[in-house]
């Protein structure tokens, strides 16, 4: 399944054409393109100095959009061992991110009524960061996290966690435990998911008869209005409507019976589900509405999907354009972070350490290595303040309030900092 070049040969367009690919939801042919960003490296890699010799493998982010389900999702390279087996993000370094995660526990708590009868599982738990409130809480809880050396920082915090990638069979088997869950949680997982009907067929069966089911994810619609598509990277092999969710849950005797709109990772969508046969949770207005007004902007039909092509290049002829004119005056810019999405957003729109020095980041796992790709090296975060840039460029954009509070001081210089989508614009 690995692909061993480290150099581009096949054009993602021949490719894609040559050999069509099954939806990985309801089986029909993936014909129709939502946006081609050209090739990239595992987003999630980090190079070490001695590894920068070595090569990196590069991938096509051709995405697609199925014409029957209108699921969008790339094509599988690597297996979510590969990419999850030692993984190097940690949930707990953000502030604003932990703040929202011990609210979801407090509206958890009272809304379902947790308790220490109950239950809670969170599948793809990565450091404890959001079950560890419930613990506080003195609810039971379980995560499940394939990352062996994410889920010992979790264990270290009181989170028990199996060390498994989740589907039907752990289900069935802790299921046949009596660990039935009152409550799973999967934030930020249903992308990452290369088998979803496996996935959301096991949460039907490790779920209570009356329990509930929570997914988060960035909404489709959100990605597209607002222009969101670094977030478009390998490791996220699906893109979420609420109208195909609640297809792909049905089919899975699941029904979404209520949903939030969230403003983290630039929009998400909080659904609430249960199984179908539940008659104690009845389906909030919210759900018909908010699949209303996806389907009057088009998300129901495979026009809707035609123009996000237009403006992800706008946005990539901006930011290159803002980089060679500070260069060109002779203005350092540096980095904010090493999240993910920066390596879709620096490939595409070819940036490399000639327009961005360096960046930093507050994870020490990723302190002292490079982004991958572009080899930008990586330091702590004291590193502005030595260097004195005339810009930072926040790469995590999604954090930005939580940055630029942190990183005030940079005014005392006339620092200023860049927010690189949905547009550019300069703070």
């Amino acid at each position: 399944m690995s692909q061993t070049m480290t150099s581009t040969l096949v054009s993602p367009e021949t490719e894609s054409h040559a050999q069509v690919k099954p939806c990985r939801f309801c089986g029909a042919p993936l014909e129709r393109t939502f946006v081609d960003l050209g090739m990239s490296p595992l987003c999630e890699t980090y190079p070490s100095a001695e590894d920068l010799n070595r090569g990196e493998i590069y991938y096509p982010l051709h995405v697609f959009v199925c014409d029957q389900c209108f699921l969008v999702q790339l094509e599988q390279y690597e297996s979510p061992e590969d990419i999850f087996g030692d993984y190097p993000y940690f949930s707990s370094y953000s502030d604003s991110w932990l703040k929202h995660c011990e609210q979801y526990c407090e509206q958890m708590a009272g809304r379902f009524d947790l308790n220490e009868r109950k239950l809670v599982v969170e599948v793809a738990s990565n450091d404890g960061y959001l079950l560890q409130y419930f613990v506080r809480r003195n609810v039971p809880v379980l995560g499940i996290e394939p990352a062996a050396n994410v889920a010992r920082i979790a264990e270290e915090k009181g989170v028990p966690t199996l060390v498994r990638f989740f589907g039907t069979r752990l289900a069935a088997e802790l299921a046949a435990e009596g660990r039935s869950a009152d409550l799973i949680a999967g934030n930020n997982v249903l992308a990452q998911v290369p088998d979803l009907n496996d996935f959301v067929e096991g949460l039907r069966i490790l779920l209570k008869p009356e329990g509930v089911l929570t997914l988060e994810f960035p909404h489709l619609l959100r990605l597209i209005e607002c222009n969101e598509f670094d977030t478009i990277y390998h490791e996220h092999f699906s893109y979420f409507s609420l109208l195909t969710t609640a297809r792909i849950l049905e089919a899975h005797g699941l029904k979404a019976f209520d949903v939030e709109e969230l403003a983290t990772h630039g929009g998400s969508l909080r659904v609430y589900a249960c199984r179908t046969e539940n008659r104690t949770l009845n389906v909030e207005p919210a759900v018909s509405k908010l699949i209303a007004e996806e389907e009057s902007l088009g998300l129901a039909s495979p026009e809707g999907y035609a123009g996000f092509r237009r403006q992800v290049k706008e946005t990539k002829l901006a930011l290159l354009n803002f980089l060679t004119t500070a260069a060109r005056q002779g203005q350092s810019v540096a980095g904010y972070g090493a999240p993910g999405k920066s390596a879709t957003l620096l490939h595409y729109c070819g940036i490399g350490k000639d327009l961005i020095q360096y960046t930093v980041d507050r994870s020490p796992h990723k302190q002292g290595r490079f982004l991958p790709g572009t080899h930008i090296p990586i330091h702590h975060p004291s590193r502005i303040s030595e260097t004195r840039p005339e810009f930072v460029i926040i790469l995590p954009w999604n954090l930005k309030d939580e940055i630029m509070s942190q990183l005030k001081y940079i005014r005392e210089w006339g620092g200023r900092f860049v927010v690189p989508i949905p547009e550019v614009t300069i703070c």
